[in-house]
């Protein structure tokens, strides 16, 4: 089985082992030792609520910036069509 998570003495930081490389596939990436003390350290000092809601907290701002880039992309294509369209305009006169 694998050591616990070392925590400092006054708990202000974590002791992981690292690895060299990065995992290539996600199945790899949930299983390297830093990810599995990780989870480790939350499970073993019942943080498994404050988790959810931080990584909760996360995926809604990445939602909203990417509806906002979607927002941005489509403002930018509408603005460029009608450009052409007055460029079009301009040279049947």
């Amino acid at each position: 089985m694998a050591e616990k998570v070392k925590l400092s003495k006054d708990g202000s930081s974590i002791d992981f082992v690292q690895s060299d490389n990065l995992p290539t596939s996600l199945k790899k990436f949930r299983q390297s030792p830093e990810i599995e003390g990780f989870y480790r350290f939350i499970f073993e000092n019942d943080l498994q609520k404050e988790a959810y809601e931080i990584l909760d907290r996360i995926i809604l701002q990445r939602k909203a910036k990417k509806a906002d880039a979607k927002k941005e992309a489509q403002a930018a294509a509408k603005e460029e069509k009608a450009a052409a369209k007055a460029a079009t305009k301009g040279k049947k006169k």
